[in-house]
């Protein structure tokens, strides 16, 4: 399967080229950003925007390696390869990434935002020209999710001019990567495309990923004052990997062990988009995007956690891990997810200041099986013990949103008030039983920004704002179709900073944040089975200070060879459970847990990088750190025999990267190590213990042409 995804990557690449990343020259008509070519400026909060350009020079394995670079932001690994990332903002639960909304040009990126905001799908980073990163008030004109942040991927506009590039990297681990990117612009049209494919043996025993990934841009220019973009993806995974992590016995027998060989992941996920922009005027700018995206998901696995040994132990065929491989049965997890979407917005400025106002109807379709088979290898129905259709549901979102903002200025000082409003209806059907269940939800979302700049090089931010996230449909509908009082998540947020450039050559933010949940919202089951539903965690506070600093000497005193340094930090101070909550661990009910510190919210995260660049020669050196943490409500120590609970500690990781230009001509080569130190540590408990990727040595090579 590994040869015939790359056969076919190159073959697409034969077809037709696909283009390098151009840099964006100008903010686009058609298409929504989030942040601009300008960068943060006078948002009125914390904001962050990382260029392709910059990110490139620690040469990213994964988009993993990427947004650690945002201050705010606990990045935890998974497989490897970033193909599922799992992001927290200031010190809330980074599993599945499901406080974040993720963006590609404004559409929403995860198969489900409304109904199960997770993300088992993640596209390639060579995709993207710019990563852009809002926290703060001025995120509730995106949502529905405004408790953590928005992060928005930008993808690049066509070339004016034929040009592309082809990128190889080969590496230890059986690291590969292919890329091949290009585009032209035809008078009024300009195309841009890629196809991209990857390859690694991921961080454990019988792993095996593989993806590929193709898109196609085009814009067309239909007078001076409008303009058409469409988009098309298409990505596929084919992998072997495991859900479950490793016993506590496992991991101190090998801590890359893995008995499941049998385990399959297989993904397709198409994407299509159609964005028009229109400016009648300098004042006024009308945008409207309609978006559509499927996603099929089939995940065959022996074991969905470490308390399963296997799946079906209590199968007399079974009978335990002894048959694993021989009369032990599975469980096939199968997805299919439908999303569709129309959002208009207008841009407005007038004597009162800077309007914003849009709306937006979105639908998504879930449709669900749990299949368990008879064997290792099963893919179908089995008929002994545990085995046969156990789950098959259809589970349905409807939403119409709705904002407005608007910025009035008087002098250096800037007032951004602004209110959200989402209403949903969700709807679940048990196929296997005929039983229906539906369920509505209605929110207000207000928000406030502040901001001044008496300098230009200086501006000070602060803001309030409703922090909101919608329930998944399972959580507020049973599989037998009765309702669940569990109310959305919803939080009170708070920020002050302070961002600038007070010298040439040296950027920097500050910010302090400060969160309040009415009801933290947190998962019953880590594997989600069958009639699995989710909690409160009642009240909970987050509160912390975030920075980001760089220097180039370049800027700074106009050397020759560009010197620099960069890093970013995450203090969160405060991340507990309050007012008078017990623990939700089975045994545990009576023991209370207030005081106690959330899980998997380490205090402490930073990331620093020190490196030089000639113009012809580059190298970085970086340093990633990540500070203990806890598993549980009940903040256990010593880890478990089940090896879900117990603390894991702190962890430092080296990465290197160097690129050398080859002098007259358009090649460059690369190389890069990634954990230095080789070391092997923990990142994860909540499905058995998972550990960090290993050393990995990766040489490349870039055509630009």
């Amino acid at each position: 399967m590994r040869s015939h995804l790359f056969a076919t990557a190159a073959a697409l690449a034969a077809l037709g080229a696909a283009p390098a990343f151009a840099a964006d020259d100008a903010t686009p008509v058609s298409e929504l950003v989030v942040l601009g070519v300008e960068g943060p400026g006078e948002i009125p909060g914390a904001a962050t925007l990382v260029t392709a350009e910059e990110f490139e020079r620690s040469q990213p394995l994964s988009i993993n390696d990427v947004l650690r670079r945002v201050p705010g932001l606990y990045v935890r690994s998974e497989e490897g390869l970033g193909l599922r990332p799992n992001v927290g903002f200031r010190g809330l639960n980074p599993s599945r990434s499901t406080e974040v909304l993720f963006l590609e040009d404004g559409v929403p990126l995860t198969y489900a935002p409304y109904g199960d905001n997770a993300t088992y799908y993640h596209p390639p980073l060579e995709r993207f020209s710019a990563v852009e990163v809002l926290k703060g008030a001025g995120q509730i004109v995106y949502g529905p999710h405004t408790v953590g942040g928005v992060i928005n991927y930008r993808t690049p506009r066509p070339p004016e001019n034929a040009s592309g590039r082809l990128i190889a990297r080969v590496g230890e681990n059986d690291t590969q990567e292919f890329v091949l990117q290009g585009g032209d612009t035809f008078g009024r049209l300009g195309l841009i495309g890629g196809v991209a494919a990857g390859h690694s043996a991921g961080v454990r025993a019988n792993q095996d990923l593989v993806y590929a990934d193709a898109f196609l841009k085009a814009v067309a220019t239909l007078s001076e004052t409008q303009e058409l973009t469409f988009k098309l993806s298409a990505y596929h995974e084919d992998s072997r990997v495991s859900y479950s992590g490793l016993t506590q016995a496992e991991y101190l027998a090998n801590p890359r062990g893995n008995r499941f060989k049998n385990d399959s992941f297989t993904l397709w996920r198409y994407g299509a988009s159609a964005a028009h922009g229109w400016r009648p005027s300098g004042n006024l700018q009308v945008n409207t995007v309609l978006y559509a995206a499927s996603f099929e998901r089939d995940w065959w696995r022996q074991s969905s956690n470490s308390a399963q040994r296997p799946a079906d132990a209590s199968d007399p065929l079974c009978g335990g891990m002894a048959n694993v491989d021989t009369t032990c049965g599975n469980e096939g997890r199968l997805r299919q997810y439908y999303m569709f979407g129309l959002e208009n917005r207008v841009t407005l400025n007038w004597a009162g200041g800077e309007l914003l106002a849009g709306a937006r109807i979105h639908a998504e379709n879930q449709e669900r099986f749990q299949i368990n088979g008879d064997f290792p290898n099963s893919r179908s129905p089995g008929v002994t013990a545990n085995a046969g259709v156990r789950e098959q549901n259809v589970r349905e979102a409807r939403a119409v949103s709705a904002f407005v903002q608007n910025t009035f200025r008087f002098g250096d000082f800037a007032v951004t008030p602004g209110v959200r409003f989402e209403t949903m209806d969700f709807g679940r059907s048990n196929k296997l039983t005929g039983q229906r269940g539906s369920a509505d939800l209605s929110e207000w979302i207000p928000g406030l920004g502040l901001s001044w700049s008496a300098d230009p090089r200086l501006t000070v931010f602060a803001g309030v704002h409703r922090g909101f996230s919608p329930p998944r449909v399972e959580d507020v509908i049973t599989a037998a179709g009765g309702s669940v009082e569990l109310d959305a998540e919803r939080s009170l947020n708070w920020e002050f900073g302070v961002r600038g450039e007070p010298v040439p050559g040296l950027k920097g933010e500050l910010a302090a944040f400060r969160m309040d949940f009415d009801n933290q919202i947190v998962p019953a089951s880590v594997a989600g089975g069958v009639g699995a539903t989710a909690t409160s965690a009642g009240e909970t506070r987050h509160m912390g200070l975030e920075g980001a600093a760089s220097f180039s000497s370049r800027a700074a005193f106009g050397t020759t060879v560009d010197w620099y340094a960069e890093g970013t930090f995450t203090w969160v101070e405060t991340a507990e459970y309050r007012g008078r909550r017990f623990s939700a661990i089975s045994g545990f009910g009576n023991v209370p847990v207030t005081g106690n510190r959330l899980p998997y919210s380490p205090e402490w995260v930073g990331r620093a990088a020190l490196g030089f660049d000639t113009g012809a020669l580059q190298a970085e050196l970086e340093a990633v750190y990540t500070g203990e943490m806890f598993t549980d409500d009940l903040n256990t120590r010593a880890p478990t025999a089940d090896g879900q609970r117990g603390r894991i500690d702190s962890a430092w990781q080296w990465n290197l990267a160097a690129a050398w230009r080859v002098p007259n001509t358009r090649v460059k080569l690369t190389a890069a190590v990634r954990n230095l130190a080789d070391k092997t540590y923990i990142v994860d408990r909540s499905r058995g213990v998972l550990v960090s990727e290993p050393r990995t040595a990766i040489l490349g090579v870039e055509l630009n042409f």
